[in-house]
């Protein structure tokens, strides 16, 4: 058996341990390019593959590799200079005219499709793959394999700058390129009710609405901002069911699940429903240090493995916090030449490093509940026993309890001298139904990442 039969016998194997998606992300462009001393030399196109690939898949390639040669002992990667993309050029030592020059190059590379509204640099290919937004990729992609046959509609949530826009945008993107005989269109929920506002002024919404029943693939990002919009919802009701009725693949992205949507109707919560649901999580400390691995390789940035475990470790907010901390160092490195130290790293990323205690404050956690459930802060402290407020306010104090250790008798004294069994009976509620209830869960989960992401 060749290198090349070996291989394709290993990545076979492969395909019944590893998620579709996962198999996707870190096994394209690998081969075996030696075999010698009972040692397989397998080359990865990339840093973060080879590490990835070592971590966490090592034991699972030498066994299937030693089921079909068991005098195969052991394997390692290399990087293959070939598959390695061409590196961005260096700023140091430029002209400054040929410095604008090379940023609009780099600008026109990932112009916005006018036709589509897609960003070309939102693909599968630079989307990293971890436990926090497998399922998300893994629909996301059969959807871009069989668009409007498979989970339709898509429904992606989860918090701020998780990586929503790259996966679903990746999805229009896979789309128009396989397929140019498909209409694929992307848009903001805030463009698309300013079009609805500006049809209905200009009595073209009939004009509108048979544009849109024209496209084969919609997809919109921040759906909740639907929310309270009546007519705006109305209209969108009408053109989902025409693209579902035609099987057409319908996309959306909302910073949460639609069953905790305030004031969505209930008949498209429902058509929400109807499909795939997938939630995006934060990163885990492991596919954070992928990551910054991943985008310091993009920007041809020589930082060293300290400084990127230090970055992984205090950055935990988002996937675009990583990002904002590596352009940090970048704009260091280039105005001054100088090389990255775990010490300057330090001193330069202070504003980034994750600390709860210099985030969370009392003010941080009404206000954030009161804008998740819609409310305004006051209505909170308010005597009303009306569902919709009781709730809030229970959550709130759920979490004064449980973020900043407050004591019952101060949670009581923030709401207005309640007695402090009140607060008990709300902390021990929201504890109990959140062990029990999945929704309760969800909305504590996006809450906490909201309070705790600034």
């Amino acid at each position: 058996m060749d290198n090349k039969e070996l291989w394709q016998s290993v990545l076979a194997q492969m395909q019944f341990h590893v998620s579709k998606a996962n198999f996707a992300t870190w096994f394209k462009n690998t081969e075996i390019i030696s075999k010698d001393d009972k040692t397989i030399v397998i080359s990865v196109p990339n840093a973060f593959s080879k590490e990835w690939l070592s971590n966490k898949y090592n034991k699972l390639i030498l066994k299937a590799l030693r089921d079909t040669d068991e005098q195969i002992k052991d394997l390692t990667f290399i990087i293959n200079p070939q598959a390695q993309k061409v590196n961005p050029p260096s700023f140091r030592n430029i002209p400054v005219e040929d410095k604008i020059e090379t940023e609009q190059l780099k600008f026109d590379e990932f112009k916005i499709n006018k036709d589509t509204n897609l960003n070309p640099k939102y693909t599968f290919d630079n989307f990293v793959v971890g436990s926090f937004n497998e399922l998300a990729n893994a629909a996301a992609l059969a959807v871009s394999e069989n668009p409007g046959n498979i989970y339709n509609p898509l429904f992606i949530y989860g918090g701020v700058g998780l990586g929503k826009t790259h996966l679903i945008q990746a999805i229009g993107n896979k789309i128009a390129e396989d397929s140019s005989k498909k209409k694929v269109k992307y848009i903001s929920s805030e463009k698309f009710v300013s079009n609805i506002v500006s049809a209905i002024r200009g009595g073209s919404i009939e004009a509108l609405k048979n544009s849109l029943s024209s496209i084969d693939v919609l997809i919109i990002d921040d759906i909740q901002f639907l929310a309270g919009k009546n007519k705006t919802q109305e209209e969108f009701f009408h053109t989902f069911n025409s693209l579902y009725e035609k099987n057409k693949q319908i996309v959306l992205s909302s910073d949460r699940p639609p069953n905790a949507i305030p004031e969505l109707e209930e008949r498209l919560r429902s058509r929400f429903e109807g499909g795939m649901i997938a939630d995006v999580s934060l990163p885990d400390y492991e596919t954070r240090l992928v990551i910054l691995k991943n985008k310091a390789q993009e920007k041809n940035l020589n930082i060293s493995e300290e400084v990127l475990e230090y970055i992984a470790s205090n950055v935990k907010k988002n996937i675009r916090e990583l990002e904002g901390a590596l352009n940090r160092l970048s704009l260091h490195t280039k105005t001054n030449d100088l090389s990255i130290t775990i010490d300057s790293a330090k001193q330069l990323l202070k504003g980034f490093v994750f600390s709860p205690f210099d985030v969370v404050s009392y003010k941080k956690i009404i206000e954030t509940v009161a804008k998740f459930y819609s409310l305004d802060e006051k209505s909170i402290f308010s005597c009303t026993r009306r569902k919709e407020i009781v709730r809030p306010r229970q959550v709130a104090m759920f979490l004064l309890r449980k973020e900043l250790r407050y004591s019952f008798p101060a949670i009581a004294r923030k709401f207005g001298g309640k007695d402090h069994t009140t607060a008990i009976y709300a902390y021990k509620k929201i504890m109990q139904e959140n062990e029990e209830n999945n929704q309760l869960t969800e909305e504590l989960n996006l809450i906490k990442q909201r309070i705790y992401s600034g």
